[in-house]
């Protein structure tokens, strides 16, 4: 199956439940956790990459213990032709999705590794990242 990204809100209650190791072990998911948020004391939120047979079964048992699931529904897109390969955005991205070509020096987007952070879209001088609902 393949991944498919989602935004998991936590309310206070379960933000301290081990909710992610019940949907490895008794759903048999894949978790790839790409971004989070959590405070025991307050609400989280995780954006996360699941695959697995079980998929729909694990998201009904995250919205029977309260977790609100929403697909990722805004992605990261570059406008080739107006980025100047200045790599501002590569010294942040958290996830690597940007990076410089060696050795043409040229920026380059891997939008699947992309985490829809949106701070590529602050730190571009250019405005060449968008984001696209």
């Amino acid at each position: 199956m393949t991944p498919k990204k989602v935004v998991l809100r936590f309310p206070a209650d379960v933000a301290d439940k081990p909710i992610i190791y019940y949907l490895v072990k008794d759903f048999d998911l894949m978790v790839n956790i790409l971004k989070a948020n959590i405070n025991p004391h307050k609400q989280g939120t995780m954006i996360v990459e699941l695959s697995g047979d079980k998929f729909d079964a694990g998201l009904a048992f995250l919205q029977e213990r309260g977790v609100n699931v929403q697909p990722l529904s805004e992605e990261i897109v570059r406008n080739e032709e107006q980025c100047i390969s200045c790599g501002a955005c590569t010294a942040i991205c958290p996830s690597q999705a940007l990076f410089i070509d060696r050795p043409s020096m040229i920026v380059q987007f891997d939008g699947e590794k992309c985490i829809v952070c949106q701070l590529c879209t602050r730190a571009c001088p250019v405005r060449a990242m968008e984001v696209k609902f």
